[in-house]
C-alpha cells in the first residue's frame, strides 16, 4: 500500500475526502488496544525539569536604570494602528504598537482592527479586550487615550503623509528605523497611521526595556473581556471536570471566574486532557500547494478556492515553475492532515481514552477527515461539543471571539500539541504556556520535516520503529533552552526581558 490510500465509505451527496496513511493508522488502532492498561510514559504531561528555573517576570519596570529610551508622558504626538489579519496577528501588532509608542514618546490611541474577507468579523478591542484594565495597567509605561483629539479627527492623514502602509516600513524594522523616518512625521504632523502593522518590528536588537515592555503588553495587559472569561472558565471546567484552579495563568485568562464554579459547568468526568490545534482548514490546505491524496477532485477543488481567494497565487503558478507536491512534503511545508496528526499522539504514547480537545475552524474534509482520529481517540470535543447552542450564540459570526475560547482552552490544556509550528495561534499557545506554566505545561512541537521522512515509509516501516523514531523527534523538540537571537518572543518567552532563572 502506498503512502496515499483511499477510505471507499463516502458522505451522502458529498465527494469521497481520502484518508491517508490507513496501514499505519491500523497499526496504531492495534498497538493501542495493546497498550491500554500499561502505565503512559512519565514525561507525557511534564516539561523537561529544568523549565521549573524559569519564572515571570515582565511585569516588574525598570525604566530609570533603562538610560534614555523616551518618556510614557506621550507628548511627541499621537499613534494610530489599523491592524489586520485574524486575532493572533492583531494581538502582535498591538504589543509592537505599544512598544514603538514608548519608543516615540507617543500616545497610543486604542487600536483599531480591519475587517477581513477571510475572517469575516467585524469584532473591535473593545469586544475582545477589556480597554481600561489595559490602559490602566500599561499607564507607566505609555499614555493610551480612546480617540485622537477632536481638533486632528479631521486631518486627512495620507494627504499631509501621516498614512504608513507596510509597505513603507519593512517586515522586523529595527527601532532605529522608527527614529529615523517614523518620529519626523510625528514631530511635523503629531499623528501618524500605521494600517496593516503585521510584524512590523525586529526582535533583536531592540533595548532590554522595551523588549519587556513588549512582553509585559501581551502576558499581563491584555484581558479578554468578562463574556470571553466566563465562557471560557465554563469550557475549562467542563474539560476538567472540576472549577478552574486559581494560578497566575487563570487569572490573567480568566479573570475573576478562575476558581469560581460557573452555572451549568463540569460535565465532564475527565481530569486530564490534551489540546490538539489542527490547523488544517481550507485556506492553508490550498494556501500550502500540498497535495493529500484527494486525486483529481482534491486538484479542482484547490484551485477553484485559489483562483478566488488567493488571485496572486494561482498567477504565480501559471506563469512560475513551482515545487511538486511531493517536494514541499518532504522539507515539511505541509500542514499535518489529521490523521498524521494522531499518529504523532498515539507514537509518544497518549492512550486511547485520553480526553482530546479539537482546536481550530472547520477541518478540510469535514467528518471523514476526523474520523481517522475518533476511531483511535474516541474522547474528542470541541467548543461546539462542548457548549450549548444557548452559550455559543453570543459568538456566532465571531470568528475572533471563537479564536480566544480556542485559545484558553489550549493554554489551560495538560498538555498542547501543535501540528503547525508555523501558526500564530499556536505560537501564541505555547509562549502563554512556557511563561506561566511553571514546567507543568508541556508543548509538542513536531519537526515536520523530519515527520514526513519517517511517514514517507507508511508502505513497510513498523510500529515500533515508527514509535521510536518519532519519540526521538518529539523529544528533541521538547528542551529547554533560551530563545534564540531573532526568535518571537511572542512564541518563546525564555529570556532574560521576558522571564528571570531562579538560579542566578
Amino acid at each position: 500500500m502506498g503512502c496515499h490510500e483511499e477510505v471507499n465509505a463516502t458522505e451522502k451527496g458529498k465527494r469521497p475526502h481520502p484518508v491517508m496513511l490507513t496501514r499505519l493508522l491500523a497499526l496504531a488502532a492495534h498497538a493501542l488496544a495493546e497498550v491500554d492498561n500499561r502505565p503512559e510514559p512519565k514525561d507525557l504531561w511534564k516539561e523537561p525539569i529544568n523549565a521549573t528555573l524559569w519564572k515571570p517576570c515582565s511585569d516588574q519596570r525598570d525604566w530609570e536604570a533603562s538610560g534614555n529610551i523616551s518618556s510614557s508622558e506621550g507628548t511627541n504626538g499621537y499613534i494610530i494602528i489599523s491592524a489586520n489579519g485574524g486575532i493572533n496577528q492583531q494581538r502582535v501588532a498591538i504589543c509592537n504598537a505599544v512598544t514603538i509608542s514608548r519608543l516615540l514618546n507617543a500616545t497610543l490611541v486604542i487600536p483599531k482592527f480591519l475587517y477581513s474577507n477571510v475572517w469575516l468579523d467585524k469584532s473591535q478591542f473593545r469586544d475582545i479586550y477589556q480597554e481600561d484594565y489595559f490602559i490602566k495597567y500599561l499607564k507607566p509605561d505609555i499614555r493610551i487615550v480612546k480617540e485622537l483629539p477632536l481638533e486632528l479627527q479631521s486631518l486627512d492623514l495620507e494627504a499631509i503623509g501621516s498614512l504608513v502602509n507596510d509597505t513603507d516600513v519593512m517586515k522586523e524594522a529595527k527601532p532605529s528605523i522608527y527614529v529615523k523616518k517614523i518620529l519626523p512625521i510625528l514631530l511635523k504632523n503629531r499623528v501618524v497611521h500605521f494600517v496593516g502593522f503585521g510584524n512590523r518590528l525586529s526582535f533583536d536588537p531592540i533595548p532590554f526595556q522595551l523588549q519587556r515592555l513588549r512582553c509585559r503588553c501581551n502576558f499581563h495587559a491584555l484581558r479578554f473581556v468578562h463574556k470571553i472569561q466566563e465562557t471560557g472558565a465554563l469550557l475549562v471546567e467542563r474539560l476538567h471536570g472540576h472549577m478552574p484552579h486559581l494560578s497566575p495563568l487563570q487569572d490573567n485568562l480568566l479573570g475573576h471566574f478562575a476558581g469560581k464554579s460557573v452555572p451549568g459547568g463540569n460535565r465532564n468526568g475527565s481530569s486530564k486532557y490534551l489540546a490538539v490545534h489542527l490547523r488544517f482548514e481550507i485556506d492553508m490546505v490550498a494556501y500550502s500547494m500540498c497535495y493529500f491524496g484527494g486525486g483529481k477532485d482534491e486538484e479542482e477543488e484547490l484551485e477553484m478556492y485559489r483562483q478566488i481567494h488567493f488571485p496572486a497565487l494561482t498567477e504565480i503558478k501559471r506563469t512560475t515553475k513551482l515545487p511538486s507536491a511531493a517536494f514541499l512534503r518532504s522539507e515539511g511545508k505541509c500542514p499535518l492532515a489529521p490523521e498524521e496528526a494522531v499518529l504523532m499522539l498515539a507514537a509518544i504514547g497518549f492512550k486511547r481514552r485520553t480526553s482530546i480537545y479539537i482546536a481550530g475552524a472547520e477541518i478540510y474534509g469535514g467528518g471523514r477527515r476526523m474520523a481517522a482520529i475518533s476511531r483511535l481517540y474516541p474522547a474528542l470535543v470541541t467548543k461546539e461539543t462542548l457548549l450549548s447552542p444557548s452559550e455559543l450564540e453570543p459568538f456566532r459570526n465571531f470568528s475572533s471571539q471563537l479564536a480566544a475560547l480556542d485559545f484558553i482552552a489550549c493554554a489551560s490544556a495538560d498538555a498542547f500539541a501543535m501540528t503547525d509550528p508555523g501558526s500564530q495561534f499556536s505560537s501564541l499557545v505555547q509562549g502563554y504556556r512556557m511563561y506561566y506554566g511553571g514546567g507543568d505545561l508541556p508543548t509538542l512541537r513536531p519537526n515536520k520535516r523530519r515527520l514526513a521522512s519517517i511517514l514517507v515509509k507508511n508502505a513497510t516501516i513498523e510500529w515500533k520503529e515508527f514509535e521510536t523514531r518519532v519519540n526521538k523527534l518529539i523529544q528533541q523538540t521538547k528542551q529547554v533552552h533560551e530563545r534564540p537571537i531573532a526568535r518571537s518572543i511572542f512564541r518563546h518567552p525564555r529570556c532574560p526581558e521576558c522571564m528571570c532563572r531562579t538560579d542566578n
